[in-house]
């Protein structure tokens, strides 16, 4: 169990961590000289559950408030610490307003110094606590009079902290993250960074990403409580012995996380549910500048408001955290707001959205799916979300921002009406319903406007309707609609069944004539100008003709001279698909290529510019990356007319 000390400045919190651990949690020199602590000091004690406790010491001067913040990261329990001869103070109340704002529920109050004033005294500054608790999320937490110079009190403190302890049950749910507060070199073992871990949890030999530096490494050993173990999970105080290329001391800084490659990537942007100190003076504006704290980073930004020009102290709403920098968060961290000086606490929230918008941030639909998403049950959230996302909800998004393993996604999709045309959306299916109705509906209106075309190519199948899927999604639209006959596939268009369009009279005539020509050369087609010589017609018409077989989809333009038909451009797409192969980098050189294909350099590169224009391949010096499937670009082998 981890539990953080707060309280002003000289209420004696390190004294009492060293009276109830034994251990001076002051380790800086510069903590010895001034008599007070400046940055985190960590004890340990052994309760009653064998297991350890750990006190986070915290500072309890307004100038490191920021250090405070840090420690409080994760924490089980806040132990409250007050003075009994000055009573609450400036830094206890800041303190507190931290501590509810985290939504910290656990914890006691310690009314330290007893020995130094008399009993009406001691009873005089309870009731000023019990009443200063009263609308925080600490409220009734119990009081315990003691004096850690003469030891009166501190049994019965300790008694409640173990019970606390024995009834604490740790999950592990979750991707690992852990927030870093410490990272420095220990000789003959290197790196080691240390925090308190949010959630998940973490194993000897486990590989961990490092967020903000963007490197990755390996756990090579670590200390859970200040022991040495070989896994730590969620609400422990954990140190790690971290091993890699790219890693050191000097990259790894107070607000970085570790967790896994498959967390949220860092944010600059960032929705959250906002609320403002009752004890402010005035109205929160929009684009008030802010420090940003979230477990041990501390960040300047600027606060958009998305519901209001201001909040009123002690209200809250909806806003949109614009960082100057990357900073770590998933759904349901707490955020505390400081001043522009940071000087003061101004307000606090939960983060709602990591993935939020740089434009349309305010838009209705967009705060109606921030409500949505805002449940803490993530399948809540998840039947919310998708019931306000006629476009399909980002299951990727989601799963990341709520920080779920995969296998904890697939148990809570389970349970809930949701299709998945693609591995990362999902849909109700009154939506996907709509979204079919929407493509037919385009179709209609699109052969009303173009009746000579044979289809919609796949890119506009959605063309003119509300409806705004990506590529994926609309191809697997289409593949839905083809298969149950709404729709059919004429190479790379799709069409109603009932329509049909093509070329008349003499034009088809040519047009047959054209192609058989094209047809007897398979892989290696005729320029325009061969092609007319062998027909013995001229070169005009030819071309016209072939422009509008293009339009058509009955051909490919593959360069200004030259035309295939479907049939050909598909077996030149097979053969850099099989060059490419199954490997990662789907890559494929120019020259294999032309080997490949056995059609000579000059078409092997006309053709290599045609797959480029279509944005088949992508060029990366000497060789082609191969970007989308050939079914998707060039359509379906079994339907493509010759």
């Amino acid at each position: 169990m981890i539990i953080a000390t707060a309280g002003h400045v000289d209420h004696g919190k390190t004294s009492l961590v060293k009276a109830l651990t034994g251990v001076d949690a002051d380790r800086l020199p510069e903590e010895k000289r001034r008599g007070m602590t400046i940055d985190l000091g960590f004890a340990y004690a052994t309760g009653n559950a064998a297991q350890a406790m750990g006190f986070v010491d915290v500072p309890g001067h307004e100038r490191f408030v920021h250090n405070m913040l840090a420690g409080v990261a994760g924490i089980d329990c806040a132990l409250l610490v007050i003075a009994a001869d000055d009573g609450p103070m400036p830094q206890t109340r800041e303190h507190l307003s931290i501590l509810d704002l985290l939504g910290v529920n656990v914890g006691a109050v310690a009314l330290t110094k007893i020995d130094a004033v008399d009993p009406g005294r001691v009873d005089a500054v309870a009731g000023e606590i019990a009443a200063l608790l009263e609308l925080t999320s600490l409220a009734g937490s119990p009081v315990f009079p003691l004096s850690s110079i003469t030891g009166a009190g501190l049994p019965a403190l300790r008694a409640h902290l173990a019970s606390l302890q024995a009834t604490r049950t740790p999950g592990a749910t979750g991707m690992f993250r852990m927030t870093v507060d410490r990272s420095f070199t220990v000789a003959g073992a290197g790196l080691v960074v240390t925090g308190t871990i949010i959630a998940g949890a973490v194993a000897v030999g486990d590989e961990v990403n490092l967020l903000l530096a963007g490197v990755s490494a390996r756990v090579r050993g670590l200390h859970a409580q200040n022991r040495a173990a070989q896994r730590a999970g969620a609400g422990e105080r954990c140190a790690l012995n971290l091993a890699g290329p790219g890693i050191a001391h000097a990259t790894i800084v107070r607000g970085d996380w570790v967790g896994t490659a498959s967390a949220a990537p860092a944010a600059t942007r960032i929705d959250l549910r906002l609320r403002v100190l009752a004890s402010e003076a005035r109205p929160f504006r929009h684009w008030t500048p802010v420090h940003a704290h979230i477990g041990a980073a501390d960040v300047t930004g600027r606060v958009a408001l998305l519901e209001a020009d201001a909040l009123a102290p002690g209200t809250s709403g909806l806003a949109q955290l614009v960082l100057d920098r990357p900073m770590g968060a998933c759904h349901g961290d707490a955020i505390i707001l400081r001043d522009q000086s940071a000087r003061r606490t101004v307000g606090g929230g939960r983060v709602i959205d990591v993935f939020a918008p740089p434009r349309g941030r305010a838009r209705s639909g967009r705060i109606a799916y921030l409500k949505a998403i805002e449940h803490d049950d993530p399948a809540q959230a998840l039947g919310a979300a998708l019931a306000v996302s006629p476009n399909g909800l980002n299951l990727s998004r989601f799963a990341a921002c709520r920080n779920l393993t995969s296998a904890e996604f697939d148990a809570l999709a389970a349970t809930g009406e949701l299709l998945r045309p693609a591995p990362d959306h999902g849909f109700l299916p009154v939506h996907w319903q709509a979204a079919q109705l929407a493509a037919l509906n385009a179709l209609k209106a699109w052969h009303a406007r173009s009746p000579n075309t044979p289809g919609v190519p796949e890119d506009r199948l959605l063309e003119g309707s509300s409806i705004k899927l990506t590529p994926a999604l609309r191809a697997a639209l289409g593949a839905d609609l083809v298969a149950s006959a709404a729709l059919v596939r004429s190479g790379a268009a799709l069409r109603l069944p009932d329509h049909s369009s093509g070329l008349r009279g003499a034009d088809q005539t040519l047009w047959e004539r054209i192609s058989k020509a094209l047809l007897a050369e398979g892989e290696r087609p005729p320029t325009v100008a061969e092609l007319a010589l062998a027909l013995k017609s001229q070169a005009r018409p030819v071309k016209d003709l072939l422009v509008r077989a293009a339009q058509l989809q009955m051909a490919w333009r593959v360069s200004e001279e030259r035309f295939a038909l479907p049939n050909t451009v598909q077996v030149w797409a097979a053969h850099a698909a099989a060059l490419a192969g199954p490997e990662r980098t789907r890559r494929f050189k120019a020259t294999d290529f032309r080997d490949r294909a056995g059609v000579g350099r000059n078409l092997s590169i006309e053709i290599l510019e045609f797959f480029d224009r279509v944005k088949f391949t992508r060029r990366l010096g000497d060789e082609r990356l191969l970007q989308r499937p050939p079914r998707e670009v060039f359509g379906d082998p079994e339907t493509a007319p010759l």
